[in-house]
């Protein structure tokens, strides 16, 4: 590698990155290992920029339309469980819509989030699937947080994931979804194979948004 790229070590697989896109308001990497697309550590968002950012999303549990947002998760975990079966929504946020959803249907869920559902005692236990909605692309420590998730699953279980995966022919110094200044980590099809590997899961499957790691 040439000395005057400017790299950074990657996150999530712990290799160097070289540049990717910059702009005057932030400056990220991909990793040609693992495929990731990560902020520069520099602009990660403090714990308060966070929180002020998630206080001000409208979810509204019962508002239809977020029920409708989350159903690729919530069907997904009808279809594969049952209600003898556990369940943890990870990164549960505000408005733990997913929590609400399968409750309602008699399905055993807790709600977990660092700032809003902070019960660590849950991070103790196991479970038979995971929901993890529209939150891998807040985090900062992407391998850690991976390696969490991944010891929280029975055997047999399944992780469901939402999130939007970056595509070639994206114009990302305009993509909306870099736009929100707690989006730092951005994966592509083969960064998910990669974390499905690194991570001893035994499938992978992607369908649009919605991605599901197998035991």
């Amino acid at each position: 590698m040439k000395k005057d790229i400017l790299t950074h070590i990657c996150r999530l697989c712990n290799n160097s990155g070289t540049v990717f896109s910059q702009s005057k308001k932030k400056l990220f990497y991909q990793c040609p290992i693992c495929s990731g697309i990560f902020a520069d550590s520099a602009y990660l968002p403090t714990d308060k920029t966070e929180i002020e950012r998630y206080e001000s999303h409208n979810n509204d549990t019962s508002d239809p339309r977020y029920r409708n947002f989350v159903s690729p998760i919530t069907n997904a975990i009808e279809t594969n469980f049952t209600l003898d079966h556990s369940g943890l929504d990870f990164g549960s946020g505000t408005g733990p819509v997913i929590t609400e959803v399968l409750t309602e249907k008699g399905y055993n869920i807790k709600p977990y989030d660092p700032y809003f559902d902070n019960h660590p005692e849950l991070l103790k236990q196991k479970y038979d699937f995971i929901a993890c909605c529209e939150v891998i692309e807040h985090f900062h420590q992407p391998a850690k947080e991976f390696q969490q998730l991944r010891n929280l699953l029975k055997k047999g279980g399944k992780l469901f994931i939402m999130t939007d995966p970056y595509k070639e022919g994206i114009d990302f110094l305009n993509w909306y979804y870099k736009n929100d200044p707690t989006h730092v980590f951005f994966y592509k099809k083969e960064t998910f194979h990669w974390i499905r590997d690194q991570y001893n899961f035994s499938d992978c499957t992607i369908a649009g948004r919605l991605i599901v790691f197998s035991d």
